[in-house]
């Protein structure tokens, strides 16, 4: 760690920001420390995907594609780290357990990716919603975040542009879970897990 913290440069991003856009040439591995980043790709028809989120201790870059394939922007006034590409690989040949540990985020990074095309492909908006806010709870656990509370810092929109839905259509689907006793709503940026078996099997075998 202290060697990687001496390639390290920190960064501040303010709400919106744009830390790269598809298409730039990769030149560093971001590390986010606070805050949400959002990983978008625009559709040709003009439209706007979501393919991912980022938080705190997620990794940015770990491919070895040649340019960004998203735009990466901040969802709220967020905090990064950034290693140059050539100071990472160095330090990933030198100590062997942190090239473990990238390996894990790298893997976990495709899982994420390969349960995002499943959400798209599901007919019904309850069960993307539910299979999202068990993959945060999950994310969330691992930070040591009480497991019945989902913290979501993005919105409503950016929900939707992630599960392929309206923006109406969450709302909907939240207040649905909501009278279904499976969740409560105590703030706009938290939920509640009231029923977590109950949403598991709404969520179905991807959860």
């Amino acid at each position: 760690m202290a060697a990687l913290d001496q390639v390290t440069q920190p960064l501040r991003l303010a709400a919106g920001a744009t830390l790269a856009r598809a298409g730039d040439t990769r030149q560093y591995v971001y590390t986010l420390t606070d805050g949400a980043l959002r990983l978008v790709r625009t559709l040709p028809d003009g439209r706007r995907q979501i393919t991912g989120f980022v938080l705190p201790g997620d990794y940015v870059g770990l491919t070895e594609t040649l340019r960004h394939r998203h735009d990466i922007e901040a969802i709220g006034e967020s905090r990064a780290c950034r290693t140059p590409l050539a100071d990472m690989r160095r330090l990933r040949e030198r100590y062997p357990q942190l090239e473990r540990k990238l390996m894990q985020r790298t893997s976990m990074e495709l899982a994420a990716a390969q349960d995002a095309g499943l959400l798209l492909a599901r007919l019904q908006p309850s069960e993307r919603l539910a299979h999202f806010l068990l993959r945060l709870g999950a994310r969330g656990a691992l930070s040591g975040h009480p497991t019945d509370v989902v913290m979501l810092p993005m919105g409503r929109g950016d929900i939707a542009d992630h599960l392929g839905l309206t923006m109406e259509t969450v709302s909907r689907t939240f207040t649905k879970l909501r009278q279904q006793a499976l969740i409560a709503l105590p703030q706009l940026h938290k939920v509640q897990i009231l029923d977590l078996p109950g949403l598991q099997r709404l969520a179905g075998d991807i959860a």
